[in-house]
């Protein structure tokens, strides 16, 4: 597309009448890979996995332990690449069959991978002699049978390990049935209680624009959706512009008089919540983390379990910690460790139950702090699951395995625009799952994100789900619902029904604005129109039924779904590598396109013909640059090729850089197939080799990013270190590195991201560089 063309997309949803040829055209679903897999053999009667173990292997073998764990799950590509995937369903049941007939206790002492987290959930498991022998099967027999506070009763004595086995041993409709038992509502709500289904509003904008992100509020509100939390995901984790969207979430909140029924969040990391909390105390409502099954994974969040401590331990009030997981994070980070997803999961929750029990020490029920999980399951991509029956288990799995815990969690039952999940599936999807009533979900205009660029669910989504399985929303949020006169007494869509400008008014109202409705609709209407120009959609109204989007925006979807796809599998042509300026161009180890978005780890290594050219490069250094830029073409190369994206974001950054006094390489590496860690294997190859271990090296990799907005957005990873961090292998990663996302010409346009991305790696390398001995 050419920049006109493009920007006539986003603003009036012209889009060329691409077709899925590139994704269609090729055979990229039925090749076989021909992985290694786990066959077993027929168990003998009664035998448990330590039996067999000693039977074919004449002792303990932790390896072939993990391995008969992973067989037992059902099929994902992720165990698959770990190596611990069943090879067929003979040997996925002989696995269950070995699990079942494996003691509570022998589980819980044959431990599957020993560190930190593990410690703690074994510290804060209860222990119980009178469950401590059954086997996986008695146990499945008596949370199928038994009622809810009998299940409670005992869940304090379960481990992550053992829950994460116990739903090895369960057919979906056995996971429904235990999601229907058991809940743990939030204290003085409804949240999380059968019947219920509650909505984290998910305001997200490609710039942090707050008019985007508090027009998303209105507008989710006008559909009657919206009562767990108003939780944005920042683009930038700037402490200033975190404060600036935390103020204007809490002063909704505020307005309305909401902010003791629910809590505002900047998804930022944790040190920058507490940081802002700071600078304006009060308004950070409840703190957010993303959260691993490992210590080691938890390493590249910038995390330690002492750490998350000291900041639960300041959670006082009303509002404690948001968890995000998702299984699949921690082999894709690298961090796999021979195991499989599902018990990695569990761990997270066991992490998370630890940390809640910390702050409900002492406290009566009714006042400890909310603590509730989100199952980001899916967003990760193929590299973890393809399919949408495989997205179904894993929510499924996570919601019990959370439930099981102790946990109120939510999902965020989602898709990346390369996995085998469409747009038009994730109904589907949602609508296998919600049976097992997850406390919540997440809540946008439409399915598809405009910053993150995944398909998730809409506030559509809500309104069919709760006509069709009777759910209810929070009675608190319900009440205000009614009085803003969305819905009658009766519990009838009123004609203010998807009319977000109705809730601005009502909003300017609660702030004693004196103008006339007819003035304030005038202004509302104008910055609908505004926020829709940027890219960032606004739902009113609805299309035959109450949960049908209107058809014009369901059109504009649709279409911004289908370009995604041509983005995804657009190759960076070789002429277009070679006329970026003092290119010198290399290739990953992906064999293809395909190989490249199906097996990500591809994307990350150098090949060795990769490394001989950046190694002739650093011989040619008298002194090595303080600088390396970085280009991929990532899962967008049209991000880069589109006019007015690369040029000006790249001539105005080695400008401004070389203004600011560094000293910058002057070739620019090209990467074919490129994932950020290749960027950092650059570093690594290039100023691994210099001599003097304290200087302060840095690499900018420009990536072209996600696909699905219809801006064409690439980000700037940034990344400063000594040359005696970049001389060990894999220790520069994402922890210590800051990324400026969202360039484009009509979103962050190239000459901001550059003001930004100078200024972000400023002081980067200045805090490297006083770090660093003299």
């Amino acid at each position: 597309m050419n920049e006109i063309s493009r920007k006539e997309f986003i603003t009036k949803t012209s889009l060329f009448g691409a077709s899925l040829f590139l994704i269609n055209g090729c055979d990229i679903w039925s090749e076989s890979e021909n992985p290694i897999a786990v066959e077993l053999s027929k168990p003998k009667v009664n035998e448990d996995i330590f039996g067999y173990i000693n039977r074919v292997n004449g002792q303990m073998d932790l390896k072939l332990y993990r391995q008969i764990l992973g067989a037992a799950n059902d099929f994902k590509e992720g165990d698959l690449t770990l190596g611990i995937a069943a090879k067929d369903e003979a040997s996925r049941a002989y696995a269950r069959k070995l699990l079942s007939q494996t003691k509570l206790k022998n589980i819980d002492e044959n431990i599957i991978y020993k560190d930190g987290i593990q410690e703690l959930i074994h510290q804060t498991t209860t222990a119980n002699s009178e469950i401590e022998d059954w086997t996986m099967g008695e146990l499945k027999q008596f949370v199928l049978e038994k009622s809810e506070s009998d299940i409670k009763a005992i869940m304090p004595s379960l481990s992550s390990d053992v829950i994460a086995c116990l739903v090895k041993l369960m057919s979906n409709e056995e996971l429904i049935a235990v999601g229907q038992k058991v809940f743990n509502p939030l204290p003085n709500s409804q949240i999380g209680e059968k019947g219920y289904m509650s909505a984290r509003i998910q305001p997200n904008s490609p710039t942090d624009n707050v008019e985007d992100i508090t027009w998303q509020v209105f507008n989710a509100w006008s559909y009657g959706v919206g009562d767990l939390l108003l939780g944005t995901n920042p683009v930038s984790s700037n402490p200033e512009s975190v404060a600036k969207i935390e103020a204007a979430l809490f002063d909704i909140l505020t307005t309305f008089g909401l902010e003791e029924t629910m809590p505002n969040c900047v998804l930022s990391h944790i040190d920058i919540q507490a940081e802002v909390e700071e600078i304006q105390p009060g308004t950070t409502g409840i703190w957010f983390q993303s959260l691993a099954g490992t210590e080691n994974a938890n390493k590249t969040f910038d995390l330690t379990i002492k750490k998350m401590f000291d900041h639960v331990k300041q959670r006082n009030g009303r509002y404690g910690l948001y968890a995000e997981t998702g299984q699949g994070a921690d082999f894709t980070n690298g961090h796999g460790e021979g195991f499989d997803m599902v018990i990695h999961e569990a761990r997270k929750y066991g992490f998370v139950r630890a940390l809640k029990a910390e702050m409900a020490a002492e406290k009566p029920h009714n006042e400890t702090p909310w603590v509730f999980v989100n199952d980001v399951a899916g967003f990760i991509g193929p590299e973890v699951f393809r399919t949408k029956e495989q997205l179904v288990r894993c929510c499924l799995e996570d919601t019990v395995m959370g439930k099981l815990h102790g946990l109120t969690i939510g999902l965020d039952i989602c898709s990346t625009l390369h996995m085998d999940v469409s747009l038009d599936d994730l109904a589907w999807c949602i609508d296998e799952v919600m049976p097992a009533n997850p406390a919540y979900l997440m809540a946008l205009p439409t399915k598809n994100d405009p910053m993150l660029s995944y398909l998730t669910t809409g506030f559509n989504d809500h309104v069919r789900v709760r006509e069709k399985f009777g759910y209810k929303v929070n009675d608190a949020m319900w009440d205000f619902f009614i009085s803003m006169e969305i819905f009658d007494e009766k519990g009838k869509p009123t004609k203010r029904f998807g009319d977000p400008t109705w809730m601005y008014y009502q909003y300017r109202k609660a702030k004693n604005d004196s103008r006339s409705q007819a003035e304030i609709y005038a202004e509302g209407k104008a910055a609908i129109a505004q926020i829709n120009d940027r890219g960032v959609p606004i739902a009113e109204g609805y299309g035959e039924n109450i949960w049908d989007l209107n058809a014009a925006l369901d059109e504009k979807i649709h279409r911004l779904y289908e370009d995604s796809k041509v983005s995804l599998w657009t190759e960076m042509p070789e002429a277009f590598a070679a006329g970026i300026p003092a290119a010198t161009n290399i290739i990953t180890a992906s064999k293809d396109r395909k190989d490249y978005v199906y097996h990500p780890e591809s994307g990350e290594k150098l090949t060795e013909k990769a490394i001989q050219k950046l190694e002739a490069i650093s011989a040619k250094w008298q002194s090595s640059p303080d600088v390396q830029i970085v280009i991929s073409d990532g899962l967008n190369a049209r991000a880069l090729m589109d006019e007015g994206h690369l040029t000006p974001f790249l001539q105005g950054l080695k400008a401004s850089l070389t203004e600011s006094g560094y000293n910058l390489s002057d070739e620019n590496i090209v990467i074919r197939h490129g994932r950020v860690r290749a960027g950092y294997k650059c570093g690594e190859v290039l100023f691994g080799a210099s001599a003097n271990t304290n200087e302060t090296k840095g690499i900018i990799h420009i990536i072209g990013e996600r696909p699905g907005s219809g801006h064409h957005n690439f980000s700037a990873y940034l990344t400063a270190a000594t040359v005696a961090t970049w001389k060990k292998t894999g220790t520069v990663d994402h922890n210590i590195s800051r990324v400026v996302s969202g360039i484009s010409d009509t979103s962050l346009t190239p000459e901001q991201a550059v003001i930004d991305t100078v200024k972000n790696f400023n002081e980067l390398y200045l805090s490297t560089k006083l770090l660093s001995p003299s």
